[in-house]
């Protein structure tokens, strides 16, 4: 599994053909935006043209505020395999660049060409693109009606009386809550490359996979979880039940830094060096500090079986 796959500029967009496109950054694939993919992948069949997705990489907000670094809730390349699962034809990462900042909505349309020649665009009616946000729904409603090409609108997904969104989930798992995350349809969720520890937890009875972050995850608040690994990694089923740590061991380290690391519950293996994706389910508890190693130990074997009962296994 690649963490990463490299975005392009606009001008390397490969050949596609007649397509409907829908464009964002569509980080953690959520409700809405599949709501807004459904939609791209309907009015292309309608077309009969090909659906087109572009993800833009890195997300606009951080060229637009430089210094700020966004969270994201996958990698770029989870999000594109998520987005391929849904049935969209091309899914093209797209580099934002200042030159794509300069960009006014109607250049950019223009600048598809020749890869695209776009027949429809489907947007949210809150979303907008294009320099200084001109390119809103409305406005491309009346540019559609000149040039030629069908706009679809799709009104915003709603959960709990409160549209979904990227930033709402990325509150809900900071505040320890995957439950309301999973709802709003993206799951607490990261990924990263296996790294070598100090091999306590092995000693302890609970070997753990130590996570390294080449990207910066939207992290879970610091507690115990339980959770899945997926996709599989190598020799670990996909879907394979895990406890999740998240924090910095104060039982060992008072002053440790913060640690992502993950317990496969029955498997064991050498995972050093392979990329590891785990997707929390629920929150078993916070982070304690005990007095000493058989308190711990003893705590450890009750979130196994906490762990256990809300994964439904035996």
């Amino acid at each position: 599994m690649s963490v990463e796959r490299e975005a392009l500029p606009l001008s390397e967009l490969p050949p596609i053909g007649p397509a409907v496109v829908t464009l964002g950054v569509f980080d953690g694939v959520h409700l809405g935006h599949r709501t807004i993919l459904a939609a791209t992948r309907t009015a292309a069949a309608a077309n009969g043209v090909r659906s087109v997705a572009l993800v833009f990489d890195p997300p606009p907000d951080e060229l637009l505020r430089p210094g700020t670094l966004l969270p994201r809730l996958a990698p770029l390349a989870v999000n594109m395999s998520r987005i391929e699962g849904l049935g969209i034809d091309s899914v093209l990462p797209v580099r934002f660049d200042d030159h794509l900042r300069q960009l006014r909505a109607e250049s950019f349309l223009d600048a598809l060409a020749p890869a695209i020649s776009l027949r429809g665009l489907v947007m949210s009616r809150r979303s907008a693109f294009g320099r200084n946000r001109e390119g809103t729904a409305e406005q491309m409603e009346q540019l559609g009606a000149r040039s030629g090409f069908q706009v679809v609108v799709v009104e915003p997904v709603e959960v709990d009386g409160e549209a979904v969104s990227s930033t709402r989930i990325r509150a809900a798992i900071g505040a320890g809550d995957p439950a309301l995350a999973l709802r709003l349809g993206a799951a607490p969720y990261v990924v990263g490359t296996v790294v070598s520890g100090d091999r306590r937890g092995r000693e302890l009875g609970f070997p753990t996979a130590n996570l390294r972050f080449d990207y910066a995850p939207a992290m879970p608040s610091q507690g115990i979880y339980a959770g899945r690994v997926t996709p599989s990694a190598r020799g670990v089923p996909d879907g394979q039940p895990s406890l999740i740590s998240v924090g910095t061991r104060p039982t060992f380290h008072p002053h440790g830094d913060l640690l992502v690391e993950v317990h496969l519950l029955d498997w064991d293996g050498d995972l050093y060096g392979e990329p590891l994706g785990v997707e929390l389910v629920a929150r078993l508890r916070d982070e304690l500090r005990f007095d000493n190693v058989e308190s711990l130990v003893a705590q450890m074997r009750r979130d196994a079986a906490m762990g256990r009962a809300v994964l439904g296994i035996a």
